[in-house]
């Protein structure tokens, strides 16, 4: 992938992680693990695209639209998993 296709996925793998801590809320640690989550589910999706050969919204050379839904499914998923973890944490 070349550069700017790089730079334009981690632009919008950042900007998908903004807007859902926008929308959940959280402090500064939790923007951290949605920006981070944002980026490995866009890497995920844009990679699993390209192994089954897959196009939903071609831009150049990055498909935006598998990546972006690995990116919305992997923040979905961690924020599950966050919600659980502090839902049976201890409250002593």
């Amino acid at each position: 992938m070349p550069l700017p296709s790089l730079l334009l996925a981690l632009l919008f793998a950042l900007l998908y992680g903004a807007l859902y801590h926008l929308l959940r809320g959280g402090g500064f640690w939790r923007l951290c693990f949605y920006l981070v989550l944002s980026v490995i589910g866009f890497g995920t999706g844009y990679l699993i695209g390209l192994w089954r050969g897959w196009v939903l919204i071609l831009v150049g050379a990055l498909d935006l639209g598998l990546s972006s839904v690995g990116s919305f499914l992997f923040l979905l998923l961690g924020d599950l998993i966050a919600y659980l973890g502090e839902r049976y944490e201890s409250k002593v």
